[in-house]
């Protein structure tokens, strides 16, 4: 995926020098080049880009103030590109990714790209997480109960908060809230929580009557997962996916799900 980019700096070969040296960074994608503050604020609120290297030291809005004449949306990241050391640790406590010094190093410039890179996939992953739990929801029509309270969402208060297990001659009472994924093999289902798999005689339609649908979600014909317990997001081929749990296990997104997943990714 690109990296949509902006270099905004009041003196043109510096913005010549740094787009030539991004150039041996296939994803970098430079949008935008601007030559001031003001320009800048413009140009990343129509762009939305995913990266801004900025100058600090500009007639005008410095660097600085155009961080802070973003404060109204998400901002992208910033890699501050600067002559003058002092202004590092200001850098940095305005969230900046990296701090550069004029002139750019290359090999310094490539790993900042991998801290860029890092940080977006961190980005994306949260905001992907949260785009599936939503769509996720939508899914599984059979498991949203018939009564819902006047906003149309389930009505909390019907739904286990506990379930009794009973297995290996023992009743084990485990928190909903613990439990990561839920497998059925025929009329039994394993229960998974972070330190114990239980057995629990019961179908997946009855045990899903049981679960508030909002948390627990179906996303194969015999998986259930609690979507507070998803890590990340993996794609794979076809329009499949990988969910990543909190205990690094990966589960499948079945393909009947193709066409929800296909609108997720």
């Amino acid at each position: 995926m690109p990296i949509r980019t902006i270099i905004v700096d009041d003196e043109r070969l510096a913005i010549q020098g740094l787009e030539l040296r991004l150039a041996a960074f296939d994803d970098i994608e430079i949008v935008e080049r601007c030559a001031n503050g003001r320009e800048a604020i413009r140009a990343i609120k129509t762009l939305k880009p995913d990266l801004v290297f900025l100058d600090i030291q500009m007639p005008g809005f410095d660097g600085f103030s155009v961080v802070a004449g973003l404060a109204d949306i998400e901002p992208p990241l910033f890699v501050f590109v600067t002559a003058y050391g002092e202004h590092a640790l200001k850098a940095f406590e305005a969230q900046a990714v990296d701090y550069l010094m004029k002139p750019v190093d290359e090999d310094r410039l490539a790993t900042t790209v991998d801290r860029v890179r890092q940080r977006l996939a961190e980005r994306r992953s949260s905001v992907d997480t949260e785009r599936l739990k939503e769509i996720l929801s939508e899914v599984a029509p059979d498991a949203v109960p018939e009564d819902m309270v006047g906003d149309g969402e389930p009505a909390a208060n019907r739904f286990e908060k506990i379930l009794n297990i009973k297995d290996r001659g023992q009743i084990f009472r485990v928190d909903v809230n613990d439990i990561e994924r839920i497998d059925a093999a025929g009329d039994y289902m394993c229960i998974y929580t972070a330190d114990q798999t239980l057995i629990l005689r019961e179908t997946m339609k009855d045990l899903e009557k049981r679960l508030d649908p909002r948390k627990f979600q179906r996303i194969h014909r015999s998986t259930i997962v609690n979507l507070d317990n998803i890590k990340s997001v993996k794609p794979h081929t076809n329009g499949e996916c990988f969910l990543v749990l909190q205990s690094n296990t990966q589960v499948k997104v079945s393909r009947s799900y193709r066409e929800v997943v296909a609108r997720f990714l």
